[in-house]
Protein backbone atom coordinates (compact mmCIF):
# COMPACT_ATOMS: atom_id res chain seq x y z
CA UNK A 1 0.00 0.00 0.00
CA UNK A 2 2.90 2.67 0.78
CA UNK A 3 4.91 1.61 -2.32
CA UNK A 4 2.07 2.19 -4.57
CA UNK A 5 -0.36 4.23 -2.79
CA UNK A 6 -3.23 2.20 -2.86
CA UNK A 7 -6.31 2.24 -0.81
CA UNK A 8 -6.73 -1.20 1.45
CA UNK A 9 -10.20 -1.92 -0.85
CA UNK A 10 -7.57 -1.68 -4.06
CA UNK A 11 -4.57 -3.83 -2.35
CA UNK A 12 -6.59 -6.32 -1.11
CA UNK A 13 -8.20 -7.24 -4.86
CA UNK A 14 -4.41 -7.32 -6.37
CA UNK A 15 -4.24 -10.15 -8.77
CA UNK A 16 -0.88 -12.21 -10.43
CA UNK A 17 -1.76 -10.53 -13.23
CA UNK A 18 -2.68 -7.01 -12.38
CA UNK A 19 2.04 -6.67 -12.17
CA UNK A 20 3.73 -5.59 -15.17
CA UNK A 21 7.15 -6.50 -13.75
CA UNK A 22 9.06 -4.94 -17.15
CA UNK A 23 7.40 -1.78 -16.87
CA UNK A 24 7.52 -1.71 -13.08
CA UNK A 25 3.46 -1.04 -12.59
CA UNK A 26 0.62 -2.07 -11.02
CA UNK A 27 -2.80 -2.06 -12.99
CA UNK A 28 -5.51 -1.08 -10.41
CA UNK A 29 -9.13 -2.48 -11.54
CA UNK A 30 -11.94 -1.00 -10.58
CA UNK A 31 -10.86 1.34 -8.18
CA UNK A 32 -12.73 3.88 -6.82
CA UNK A 33 -15.31 5.07 -9.12
CA UNK A 34 -14.78 2.00 -10.67
CA UNK A 35 -11.81 3.47 -12.60
CA UNK A 36 -9.01 1.63 -13.41
CA UNK A 37 -5.76 2.99 -13.16
CA UNK A 38 -2.15 2.38 -13.33
CA UNK A 39 0.62 3.31 -10.20
CA UNK A 40 4.04 2.59 -9.45
CA UNK A 41 5.75 -1.35 -8.47
CA UNK A 42 8.44 -0.63 -6.58
CA UNK A 43 11.98 -2.23 -7.73
CA UNK A 44 12.60 -3.75 -4.70
CA UNK A 45 9.48 -5.74 -4.56
CA UNK A 46 10.42 -7.72 -7.85
CA UNK A 47 11.98 -10.24 -6.79
CA UNK A 48 9.45 -11.49 -3.65
CA UNK A 49 6.72 -11.09 -6.76
CA UNK A 50 8.82 -13.22 -9.13
CA UNK A 51 8.42 -16.07 -5.99
CA UNK A 52 4.35 -15.09 -5.94
CA UNK A 53 4.47 -15.46 -9.88
CA UNK A 54 5.79 -18.99 -9.96
CA UNK A 55 3.60 -20.01 -7.27
CA UNK A 56 0.28 -18.27 -8.32
CA UNK A 57 -2.24 -18.56 -10.96
CA UNK A 58 -2.52 -15.12 -13.09
CA UNK A 59 -5.82 -14.71 -11.76
CA UNK A 60 -5.22 -15.57 -7.93
CA UNK A 61 -5.29 -12.74 -5.48
CA UNK A 62 -1.56 -11.51 -3.91
CA UNK A 63 -3.25 -11.33 -0.86
CA UNK A 64 -5.61 -14.46 -0.64
CA UNK A 65 -7.87 -15.64 2.46
CA UNK A 66 -8.41 -17.94 4.76
CA UNK A 67 -8.10 -20.98 3.68
CA UNK A 68 -6.62 -19.56 0.53
CA UNK A 69 -10.00 -18.51 -0.91
CA UNK A 70 -10.81 -14.93 -1.85
CA UNK A 71 -8.83 -12.07 -1.34
CA UNK A 72 -8.21 -11.20 2.22
CA UNK A 73 -10.71 -8.57 3.77
CA UNK A 74 -10.02 -5.34 4.97
CA UNK A 75 -10.68 -5.65 8.72
CA UNK A 76 -7.43 -8.38 8.22
CA UNK A 77 -5.35 -5.96 6.40
CA UNK A 78 -6.16 -3.15 9.31
CA UNK A 79 -4.95 -5.74 11.75
CA UNK A 80 -1.85 -6.91 9.75
CA UNK A 81 -0.82 -3.16 9.64
CA UNK A 82 -1.31 -2.45 13.49
CA UNK A 83 0.63 -5.41 14.40
CA UNK A 84 3.24 -4.09 12.06
CA UNK A 85 3.31 -1.32 13.87
CA UNK A 86 3.01 -2.46 16.92
CA UNK A 87 6.33 -4.43 16.20
CA UNK A 88 7.90 -1.60 14.69
CA UNK A 89 7.27 -0.26 18.08
CA UNK A 90 5.21 2.64 16.05
CA UNK A 91 3.82 4.28 19.03
CA UNK A 92 1.08 6.54 16.61
CA UNK A 93 -2.09 4.94 15.12
CA UNK A 94 -1.45 3.91 11.99
CA UNK A 95 -3.88 2.56 9.51
CA UNK A 96 -3.85 1.46 6.19
CA UNK A 97 -4.42 4.74 4.35
CA UNK A 98 -1.82 5.92 6.57
CA UNK A 99 0.46 4.33 4.33
CA UNK A 100 -1.62 5.81 1.38
CA UNK A 101 -1.14 8.83 2.53
CA UNK A 102 2.49 8.57 3.21
CA UNK A 103 3.24 7.69 0.14
CA UNK A 104 1.68 10.84 -1.32
CA UNK A 105 3.23 13.03 1.33
CA UNK A 106 6.83 11.40 0.51
CA UNK A 107 6.52 11.95 -3.65
CA UNK A 108 5.80 15.76 -3.00
CA UNK A 109 8.49 16.44 -0.47
CA UNK A 110 10.77 14.41 -3.20
CA UNK A 111 9.53 16.85 -5.68
CA UNK A 112 7.05 15.06 -7.90
CA UNK A 113 4.86 17.05 -9.42
CA UNK A 114 1.03 16.57 -7.46
CA UNK A 115 -0.66 16.18 -11.25
CA UNK A 116 1.51 13.07 -11.08
CA UNK A 117 0.52 12.30 -7.61
CA UNK A 118 -3.48 12.86 -8.69
CA UNK A 119 -3.29 10.24 -11.65
CA UNK A 120 -1.03 7.54 -9.56
CA UNK A 121 -3.84 7.48 -6.43
CA UNK A 122 -6.20 8.24 -8.69
CA UNK A 123 -8.09 11.08 -7.30
CA UNK A 124 -10.50 12.81 -10.02
CA UNK A 125 -10.13 15.93 -8.54
CA UNK A 126 -6.44 17.84 -7.93
CA UNK A 127 -8.31 19.65 -4.52
CA UNK A 128 -8.27 16.32 -2.75
CA UNK A 129 -4.82 15.54 -3.98
CA UNK A 130 -3.89 19.24 -2.53
CA UNK A 131 -5.18 17.71 0.88
CA UNK A 132 -1.40 15.74 0.93
CA UNK A 133 0.30 19.71 0.18
CA UNK A 134 -0.41 20.69 3.90
CA UNK A 135 0.90 18.50 5.57
CA UNK A 136 4.46 18.49 3.08
CA UNK A 137 4.49 22.69 4.10
CA UNK A 138 6.77 21.65 7.39
CA UNK A 139 9.42 21.22 4.83
CA UNK A 140 9.62 24.79 3.38
CA UNK A 141 12.24 25.54 5.95
CA UNK A 142 14.27 23.80 4.11
CA UNK A 143 14.44 24.93 0.86
CA UNK A 144 16.91 27.03 -0.30
CA UNK A 145 16.65 30.46 -1.72
CA UNK A 146 17.89 30.85 -5.26
CA UNK A 147 20.13 33.41 -4.01
CA UNK A 148 21.94 31.66 -1.31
Amino acid sequence: MYSAGLRVSEAIKIRMHDFDLDRKMIMVRQGKGQKDRYTLLSEKLVPILKKQLALKKPGDYLFTGTGGCGHLTPESAEKIIKKAASLACITKNISCHSLRHSFATHLLEAGTSIRYIQELLGHARLETTQIYTKVARNNLQNIKSPLD
